[in-house]
């Protein structure tokens, strides 16, 4: 018994001395670093290189491997396809399980063509996912009417390209009228009947993106005007204006939905009204904010703060320069709808129990990042990145990982993750937003 005792003694005795031994110092005078140690509980995370493997911008065959793992496809191939999408073709090792599809291009909704215009949307039949948020995609030639029309849902509107004019009164009979350019917004809220018309300030008319708060809505069920009196006897419509059956002789038989007219005043304004007009503007222009300029890129943040109206959709616009990342974050209560102008993003989201999935978007992709999900998105091309973050909520709020870290005691960072003071002292307790290109 004694002759064990001491052998463990002078064990834990080797031990003590090893570990208190100073750091070896090389002959050039720098420290020698040992390798890493193993976590106490777990492995440590992984040093496998996971960066983007191409994008739409080189001339790499987009093949589906990365390291030693995969292979080249054998059989049929959809190159442009493949080559927007490197991170589902080669994804990441630190990607694991799957999440619910988070990406839909909008050149895959179906058009619907009228004289004067198209539409086309997104909702759960496209990506299921999207129970908060649905949108629409509409374009209108030079004087072209949506017709009036309401919504059970709200609407939000962000003008890609081209002048609208927009037409409204609220259940207090107040009125409102105000034209839009490029990177403006409307606002109407539910039940509220309005009217969209495009003026030809611009070649071509306008184009225009449409959020409603309700990820089942179909832009098909509006309640049209046209729709409802062609299904109203024409007695009850002469009756309820005090007119005769004749004055309704050209009634449309059925919805107009889009049709041609003539351009509007830029310059008109609103009839006028006893009830005077709405307290709070439907339009906002955003494209005369200024943005704030960060290290990677710029924001706008639009929300119930500077567009009283808009209660149930607030939104970020967001510039990445080449190299540049949106960074790491996520949103506590809020659904992100995001839809990309130009430029070309990587994002990976999590989704807690080791579940994490990378996905690729260029212009005109549309994504979505359930609450709670920790995301990026990250410039991978050689162009600036310009997006929309839209959120079902009236403020725009996110928490940044690098604010977090920074403004949580440094002890408990540093045992949670084992970094060290060096590593510290670069967070930031101002949230950054977005971050420039580094070294890695």
């Amino acid at each position: 018994m004694s002759r064990l005792l001491s052998f463990v003694l002078t064990a834990v005795l080797a031990s003590s001395l090893a570990s208190a031994a100073p750091t070896a110092i090389s002959t050039s005078g720098s420290s020698v670093a040992s390798a890493a140690q193993p976590s106490q509980t777990v492995p440590l995370a992984s040093d496998d290189p996971n960066g983007v493997l191409w994008n739409t911008t080189t001339d790499t065959d987009p093949q589906p491997i990365r390291g030693e793992l995969g292979g080249t496809i054998l059989a049929q191939q959809n190159i442009p396809l493949q080559e927007q999408n490197p991170d589902i073709l080669a994804p990441p090792t630190t990607d694991h399980g799957l999440i619910p599809n988070v990406k839909w291009p909008f050149s895959l909704s179906t058009m619907r063509l009228f004289t004067g215009g198209y539409v086309r949307q997104q909702n759960i039949q496209q990506m299921p996912v999207s129970t908060s948020l649905a949108a629409a995609d509409m374009r209108l030639e030079p004087g072209a009417i949506r017709e009036l029309h309401w919504h059970s849902t709200s609407e939000w509107a962000y003008v890609l390209k081209g002048h609208m004019q927009v037409t409204s009164v609220d259940q207090d009979g107040r009125n409102f009228l105000g034209t839009v350019g490029p990177g403006d917004l409307w606002y109407f809220p539910p039940g509220i009947p309005h009217s969209l018309q495009a003026t030809n300030q611009s070649e071509g008319g306008a184009e225009f993106l449409l959020i409603f708060d309700n990820g089942d809505f179909s832009d098909e069920s509006t309640f049209s005007l046209t729709d409802w009196l062609a299904h109203t006897p024409k007695e009850v419509i002469a009756k309820n204006f005090g007119t005769s059956l004749s004055a309704w002789d050209n009634l449309p038989g059925q919805e107009l939905y889009i049709f041609p007219s003539e351009p509007p005043n830029p310059d008109a304004t609103a009839p006028e009204d006893p009830q005077g007009q709405v307290p709070n503007p439907y339009i906002y222009r955003l494209s005369e904010a200024n943005a704030t300029q960060l290290a990677g890129g710029a924001i706008k943040i639009v929300d119930t703060r500077n567009f009283t109206i808009s209660t149930t959709t607030s939104a970020a616009e967001v510039w990445v320069e080449p190299g540049g990342m949106r960074e790491l974050h996520w949103h506590p209560t809020q659904d992100e709808w995001t839809y990309y102008i130009s430029g070309s993003a990587r994002v990976t989201e999590f989704a807690t129990s080791a579940t994490a999935q990378t996905y690729n978007y260029v212009a005109g992709d549309i994504g979505f990042v359930p609450a709670g999900y920790g995301h990026y998105v990250e410039n991978i091309g050689n162009s600036t990145l310009h997006y929309l973050e839209i959120y079902n909520s009236d403020r725009v709020v996110d928490v940044s990982l690098n604010q977090w870290l920074a403004l949580t005691p440094p002890e408990i960072v540093k045992a949670n993750l084992d970094i060290s003071d060096e590593t510290i002292a670069h967070l930031t307790k101002i949230k950054p937003y977005v971050v420039g290109a580094t070294e890695v």
